[in-house]
Formats: C-alpha cells, structure tokens, sequence
C-alpha cells in the first residue's frame, strides 16, 4: 500500500526533466499527438529554426498533424541528450528522427528544442535545426 502510494506521489511531482524525456519516450510509441495534448499550454508560443512563430495550442497542434500527414514511414526516434535548469523551468532536449516521407524522401532530421515550462505544461518551444540547402 505504501509503495503505490508512493508512485502516485512521484508521478505527481514529476520533474521537468522526467516530463521532457516522457514527451520523447511517447513520441518513440507514435503518440506524438497524445504527448502534445497533455504537455503543451493552451497558450504555447513554437519558434521554428526559421523563425516562423506559432501561437496557441490549436495552430501548433494543426501544424503537428499535419507535419504527421506528410510522414510515410518513421524507420526510428531517438534522444542524444537531455538537460533540465528545475529552478529555471526549462529543458533542452537533442533528438533525432528517421522517416521516410510521402514523396519517398528519407531524411534524418535532427534538432535541439528549448522548452519553458508554466503550469506543467510547455509555455515557449524554441527549434534550432540546419536548414539544409
């Protein structure tokens, strides 16, 4: 009884870092979408390498979906490194993803996203990513 007890309380106070590592251990199951919905604001702010700035949860969701739409095939996902600031509420995340699109492109997309935290939910995201040519 103690130790279910006990579970409950860690997860409840889980810190940003176990939260950051779950979003990408859901992502690695092909939850992307159920790891934004219980993970990002209502009111997050996404940044894109390019700069291009999405607000609110709404438009960043449609983005995702349909970001999920042009995807083929994902051959696999992975995390390089994790790294939290607790007082800060912020979390880096490096990750990789190799898929195979809907034109028959494989790309190996890797990025590091900055997250800031508000309310156990992502407030502000920020990618940064080489474009390529």
């Amino acid at each position: 009884m103690f130790t279910v007890k006990l579970l409950k309380i860690k997860k409840k106070f889980m810190s940003y870092y176990d939260k950051a590592k779950d979003i990408y251990d859901m992502l690695a199951k092909g939850k992307l979408l159920d790891a934004f919905d219980k993970y990002y604001h209502k009111d997050v702010v996404v940044v894109e390498a390019t700069g291009e700035t999405r607000k609110g949860k709404d438009a960043n969701r449609k983005f995702q979906e349909d970001f999920m739409g042009m995807i083929k095939d994902v051959h696999g996902t992975g995390v390089k490194a994790i790294a939290s600031d607790e007082k800060e509420a912020t979390t880096m995340v490096e990750s990789w993803m190799d898929v195979t699109m809907k034109d028959g492109k494989r790309s190996m997309m890797e990025e590091v996203t900055v997250q800031k935290w508000k309310d156990d939910q992502i407030i502000h995201e920020r990618f940064y990513y080489n474009m390529g040519k």
